[in-house]
């Protein structure tokens, strides 16, 4: 007898695994998102905005939006609030430079661009179309003293903005060997 419960116990064990495994929601939470929307999250955007959609935005236009749909979280004007502040104190081309955790400390303005699109706003990822990320883009470039507030944002004018921090990172294609020989070596 004491040899079959020795059996039975692994054998449940197993079934219950199975069992688990053949369910295709093991939780019961969430779904499983359709094959279009999951393309729609695997575009990312590079430092040359090839793969930025049509669309354009003005700072003026973002304005709006960020006070409707961003300002609750990041504090008016970009400020800080429950989430990072997106504008730096003083303008970003200022002595002190990029404050970090404000847009101007990114290196390139398609960087702010993708990840306002992909993450944004928090309570609904990627819900904001493309001229509308375009415009909250141009409001935040415009508030940390990047672009002026008649500039349009569109696939061709965002990756010409000159981000004050552009040399502040490691180069996107590493030279190797360096040119020049460490003292060490």
């Amino acid at each position: 007898m004491r040899c079959s419960y020795e059996l039975l116990v692994p054998v449940m064990v197993l079934a219950a695994c199975v069992t688990g495994l053949a369910q295709s929601r093991p939780y019961n939470v969430g779904s499983v998102p359709p094959p279009e929307e999951v393309r729609a999250f695997d575009v990312r955007v590079g430092p040359s905005g090839k793969e930025l959609p049509p669309g354009s935005g003005t700072a003026k236009e973002g304005a709006t939006l960020y006070a409707q749909r961003c300002a609750a979280c990041h504090g008016p004007n970009g400020a800080g609030g429950t989430a990072n502040r997106l504008v730096a104190p003083t303008p970003a081309n200022a002595e002190h430079g990029p404050v970090h955790g404000s847009i101007a400390y990114y290196p390139y303005a398609t960087i702010a661009w993708d990840f306002i699109n992909r993450s944004m706003p928090a309570n609904k990822p990627g819900s904001l179309s493309a001229d509308e990320v375009y415009a909250v883009t141009a409001y935040l470039l415009f508030r940390n003293g990047i672009i002026q507030e008649s500039d349009a944002m569109d696939a061709k004018s965002l990756p010409k903005v000159q981000m004050p921090n552009r040399n502040g990172f490691v180069p996107t294609v590493p030279v190797w060997p360096p040119a020049k020989k460490p003292s060490w070596y």
